[in-house]
């Protein structure tokens, strides 16, 4: 049994009151987001002062119902600060600059030198990025969330493993910290897509569920009762490195055989090679050919590849299923962007076929909701929950209402 201090416990209740206020996009009070959350009125009504005095939120005025009491309409305050969210891929820094209502003010992506992928490099070209797009506003920025991809130790901010670039125990947050002023969280895609999902998207209304992330990277991030399984080492989800067909396909991990050889962006492009070695689909950018096979799927070569993907993905899935058993399977990310909805018609029936029964039953297949980046959003959200537990964010607050007559 996991047992939580109460400091712990007053951030999970603040974060789900919170998502709530999103969830409800400015149309909400007090008494509904007791009913809501489960939380006591009283606790909510603390909470609400709270959050009221140090900005995070605002009153919108009062509905008229013409019973009782008119409610006062609460909204996260867009005027309260800024959050960054960094998303590093292979080939690209996306960076989105986010006001407190989880709005995008500014976005840019910029290229990757494939000659200057070093840590040093890169933290340069982030915080290059960042910084001309923050300009003059940097003193209301909360907080960065740099996402870089393979294993994370968040705790200490270390790159553990990379797959795109060879970094093995990078203390990336430091370096990092070394070029921006801004309190920094790292974190990887697969854990920043999910607590994407659990503010914005399927997690809104479902705690328990699985993202699967389908780019050049595969993975999943796992949410049991609205809470990341991270794992000792923060490395649960790595799925995409689950073996599918044993001495198979040799994967950017270096083993044979893992799911991502063959569901993840690359591993598209390969199975393409295979049926059409000329096919005039093919790119040297594997992502650029997964949109070259959508835009094409009326082909016969494109319909080959989709079915052979599809079918690696279903018994993939399957497994998932027996092995976690989540109420929600959410599909995001550029491969499922693309192809997702082509995917998952050939996935189904496989995955019925070899997932057990009662776990295929109760689990909900979809393709993710979110209008934005999803691993930019879920970065921007790891500094929002950095800043909303920060006890100097809330310290004073809780002093002055402490006091007699106060």
């Amino acid at each position: 049994m996991q047992h939580r201090t109460a400091r712990e416990i007053r951030h999970r209740n603040r974060f789900s009151l919170l998502r709530a206020v999103y969830a409800a996009d400015g149309h909400t009070s007090r008494q509904e987001l007791a009913a809501q959350t489960g939380l006591s009125f009283a606790s909510v009504g603390n909470m609400i002062a709270e959050l009221l005095d140090v900005g995070v939120l605002t009153e919108l005025g009062h509905d008229a119902n013409g019973i009782g009491r008119p409610r006062a309409k609460l909204a996260a305050n867009p005027d309260r600060g800024l959050l960054v969210g960094v998303d590093t891929a292979e080939t690209t820094v996306h960076v989105d600059v986010f006001d407190l209502a989880m709005t995008v003010r500014r976005s840019v992506e910029v290229p990757i030198d494939p000659d200057a992928t070093d840590p040093p490099a890169i933290a340069d070209l982030i915080a290059a990025t960042v910084t001309d797009l923050v300009g003059d506003d940097g003193d209301a920025v909360l907080g960065a969330g740099v996402i870089v991809p393979g294993p994370v130790e968040p705790t200490g901010g270390v790159s553990l493993f990379s797959p795109y670039w060879s970094w093995k125990g990078v203390p990336f947050r430091g370096l990092l910290t070394e070029r921006l002023p801004y309190r920094l969280y790292l974190d990887n895609p697969l854990k920043a897509s999910t607590v994407a999902e659990l503010w914005f998207g399927a997690g809104r209304e479902i705690e328990d569920l699985v993202v699967v992330t389908l780019r050049s990277g595969v993975g999943v991030g796992i949410a049991v009762d609205g809470t990341l399984l991270r794992g000792v080492t923060n490395t649960a989800g790595e799925w995409g490195h689950m073996v599918l067909l044993p001495r198979g396909r040799t994967c950017r991990c270096g083993r044979r055989g893992c799911v991502e050889a063959y569901i993840g962006a690359p591993g598209i492009a390969h199975t393409l090679r295979e049926l059409d070695p000329a096919s005039p689909l093919f790119s040297s950018d594997p992502l650029t050919t997964v949109a070259a096979i959508a835009a094409a799927r009326d082909q016969e070569v494109a319909q080959a590849v989709i079915r052979r993907t599809g079918e690696h993905l279903g018994i993939a899935v399957a497994n998932l299923i027996n092995l976690v058993n989540p109420r929600t399977i959410v599909f995001g990310d550029s491969v499922a962007g693309y192809l997702g909805e082509a995917l998952l018609e050939i996935a189904r029936p496989i995955i019925a076929e070899y997932a057990l029964g009662d776990p295929y039953q109760a689990v909900t297949l979809q393709l993710s909701g979110l209008r934005h980046n999803p691993v930019s959003l879920g970065a921007a959200t790891f500094a929002l929950e950095g800043f909303l537990a920060d006890s100097d964010t809330f310290g004073s607050v809780s002093a002055r209402r402490a006091k007699p007559g106060k």
